[in-house]
């Protein structure tokens, strides 16, 4: 989670980390970007994007885990298997998106 964290603030580091629900929440711009959660009787961090649905096309490793509407996530299960430069991707395509939105929220 810690090494996650630390690749947001490399690549983003206007980003500003807000805790809510006991979770790291990423803003990016006032408005919510990701999130960092470890779900009980999971063994991965799952890395959730707040506007993950409009992001599945050109990211097709997002998943919807939970049957969350609008939210979808990678799931980290070691560092070994984390692709950085496919997040760093992800990344920046999700403020890019973030940015052309007036809310987080959209449905």
């Amino acid at each position: 989670m810690l090494y996650v964290r630390r690749v947001i603030f490399k690549i983003l580091p206007e980003v500003v980390e807000k805790y809510s629900y006991k979770i790291p929440f990423y803003h990016h711009n006032k408005k919510p970007l990701c999130y960092l959660n470890i779900l009980k009787g999971t063994d991965y961090v799952d890395v959730a994007f707040v506007q993950g649905i409009y992001l599945e096309k050109e990211f097709p490793e997002l998943k919807n885990d939970r049957n969350r509407k609008q939210v979808r996530s990678i799931q980290v299960k070691s560092l070994e298997e984390f692709d950085e430069l496919m997040f760093v991707q992800l990344l920046n395509g999700a403020t890019k998106l973030l940015d052309s939105t007036r809310t987080a929220w959209k449905l």
